[in-house]
Formats: structure tokens, sequence, C-alpha cells
């Protein structure tokens, strides 16, 4: 006698409902559903409804909570919404039958209890109730994903409240910072510390991946990296501690590129190291265009990874810009990157322009290539020119 072997059906239904409890159920229906209403009709007036009969009240949290709902769609969503709530109106109104007694209750010996109000088909409770539950689900989905929405925004501001924001100036220095993130959050950034001796740290840094995850190592490597800064380190001891402070508390599967660099303004020396980032560009005032990728592989690689120094002056007519591979790899919808090429060309065409506009030069120069589509990676980029300070008592 062959053992018996549950049916296919059984087995979907096992792994179908896999995890599920009573409790999951009874919150779905009881907290989840609460909390969904309260968010959508947060801000009406509870002491006016409650002053209304109980047959308008109910008229008025329907319409209530209809148009907060789906005037948080877009628009081309709440079409759809809209469409398929009268679809099932004209649906519902074609299996109408009349108005009747309609049966609840059936008892033996005395028959069947009932009470009065629509006929419809046969099946038409079941589709009802089952649009209801749809209905529901997706009120439910929107809720969760608008509360995660305001969550991000939030971390949003907190990250760009991280970042230096406007043009720094100082004597023989100025540099601005502008970084777009393709998600809400984003893994790029860029610092700008003056040190007590008159120099000036600039860096920028790319976290493998994009939005919350790569969000959150970036402001771990920020506090890991503004913490060194203050110990006065040389930048390759600097970069290479920081590389085991990343290998040992972010995730393996993560990396990061980082330009760190030391700039003297008042003999135009930038000591840097460039730890696997994309090479900064420095334009000569002569209109030629250096290349600075001296340093060592992406932090979080491997522990025990070195780096060496590299070492270039800036001139007072020359523009420097550090940049993430989010701008050169930007793709026309011809699959065509954007390239360095094409950063240089925006840069030498508006280098005569301030910083702040040179910069919005070049994400407009993306946004053209890319035929302003949705951006595939962070857009970041951090520009600095060396300036002549002017004469004293003038």
């Amino acid at each position: 006698m062959t053992p018996h072997r549950p049916s296919r059906l059984a087995d979907f239904f096992d792994s179908y409902t896999k995890d599920l409890t009573a409790d999951d159920l009874q919150r779905l229906f009881t907290r989840d559903t609460r909390d969904a209403y309260k968010f959508f009709t947060r801000g009406r007036d509870a002491d006016a409804m409650k002053r209304l009969p109980w047959h308008k009240r109910i008229i008025a949290e329907i319409r209530i909570l209809f148009l907060a709902f789906s005037m948080k769609l877009s628009p081309a969503r709440r079409v759809v919404f809209g469409s398929a709530l009268v679809l099932a109106l004209i649906g519902l109104f074609n299996l109408f039958r009349g108005v009747g007694i309609i049966e609840v209750l059936r008892l033996p010996f005395i028959g069947s209890i009932g009470v009065p109000g629509p006929l419809f088909r046969q099946g038409t409770w079941s589709l009802l109730f089952a649009f209801a539950l749809m209905n529901l689900l997706v009120l439910l989905e929107v809720a969760d994903r608008l509360s995660l929405k305001n969550d991000l925004e939030i971390a949003r501001d907190i990250q760009q409240a991280m970042l230096p924001s406007g043009v720094y100036s100082a004597p023989g220095v100025e540099t601005v910072g502008l970084s777009r993130p393709a998600n809400t959050v984003g893994g790029d950034f860029y610092d700008i510390l003056p040190l007590e001796d008159g120099r000036l740290v600039i860096t920028l840094g790319d976290v493998a991946g994009k939005g919350s995850p790569a969000a959150l190592l970036m402001a771990l490597l920020l506090a890991m990296l503004r913490t060194l800064v203050d110990e006065k380190l040389e930048p390759a001891v600097l970069i290479t501690r920081l590389n085991v402070q990343i290998c040992r508390h972010a995730p393996g599967s993560r990396f990061i590129t980082l330009f760190y660099g030391v700039f003297q303004p008042q003999t135009g020396e930038l000591i840097y190291v460039s730890a696997g980032h994309m090479p900064p560009l420095l334009l000569r005032g002569d209109g030629s265009c250096e290349r600075l990728s001296d340093g060592g592989i992406s932090l979080g690689m491997f522990e025990h990874s070195t780096y060496t120094t590299g070492r270039a002056v800036i001139d007072p007519d020359d523009l420097f810009a550090v940049y993430s591979d989010g701008i050169t790899e930007a793709e026309s919808p011809g699959g065509i990157p954007f390239d360095e090429i094409g950063l240089e060309t925006a840069l030498k065409d508006n280098r005569r322009d301030s910083l702040s506009g040179i910069g919005a030069a070049v994400v407009r120069a993306v946004e053209r290539h890319t035929d302003e589509r949705k951006f595939a990676d962070d857009l970041t980029i951090l520009l600095m020119r060396r300036t002549i300070p002017a004469p004293e008592g003038v």
C-alpha cells in the first residue's frame, strides 16, 4: 500500500499560508485598518462628525475617505481607480433584480428568516465582498507606502543637512558641491572641511548602490571620516584607517569609492588619495585637462589595502572638478553614456561662470543628454577654484 501523498492543491495552500497566524489576520482587520483610516482622514473635524445623524455620518465618512485616498494617487492612477469604481457600479446595476426579502438565516421547523433589501443574481454578493477586500488591501498598501515616503523625505532632509550648503569661500579658495540622488535618498556624499592651519579638506564619495541602504552607509562613512580628520592624519594614513573601519562595520557586499584631498590655498598644492574613484578633472587655464588617479582600490574590499598619495598644483585660472560616476555613466535613450568627454565639454563651456552656475550647467547638460529621463544613479559634483586674495585695504 503506497503512503498517502498530499495533493498539489494542499501543497500550494500550505506554502501560500506559510507563517500566517490568527493574530496576523486579527491585526489586519483591526489595528492596520484603523491606522490606515486615521492616516487618510487626519485633519477632519471629529467633533463636527459626531454631531451628524448616524446615517449622514456614515455617508460623510465614506466621502472623506474616498477623497483623501484617491487624491493621494497620481492623476493617472486616480483616473484608473475612479474608472474601476464606475465599472463596478455598472456591473452591479446589471446584476440587480429588484427589492425583496434577503434570506439571512434558516431554522428547522421555522423556516427562513430574512430582511428586506436589494436582490441580485446568484454570486453577486461574493463579487461584492471580493471587491471590498481588494480595495481594503490597496488602501492598506498605499497607506504603508505613503508613510514610508514621508519617512524617506525626512531622511532626505537629514541627509541634505549633513552636506555643506552653498559656496564655501576662504582666502585663496572657493568651492561648492551639488548632489542629486536618483531616489529620495542616495549614497553619494561630499564634504568641505577647513583645517586650523588654513588648509582645506575636500572629499567626495560614492557608495555602491542607491536608496536607503546606500544612504545609511553614507552616513556611517561620513561620521567616521570626520572623526579621522580631527586626528590630523596624513591623507594616505587616514584613508588606510578608514578602509579598515569600513571592512569591519559595513556589509561585505558593499564597497565605496572615495576621493580625499587636502588643499593649501597659499601655494595651490593639492595632496590627495583616490580610492577607486573616478579620476577628478583639472582644467588648466590653457585649455588642457589633467586626470588625477593616484591612490588605490575602493574602500571596503580588502582590510589590508594600502594607498599612495598624489600631488598636483592648482593655479588661479584652473578649475578642479570631482564627480561621481552617475554623471559620466548617465545614458541617452540610445544607450550612449555622457562620459568624461561630455563632462569636460560642459566644464569648458561654462568655466567663466560662478561655481554654482557651472554645477547647475553640468546637471542641465546631463538632463539634455538623457532626454530628461529619471536618472539611474546619483549625480554629485564638487568644484573648486583657487582665487587671488584682494590686496589689503582694497
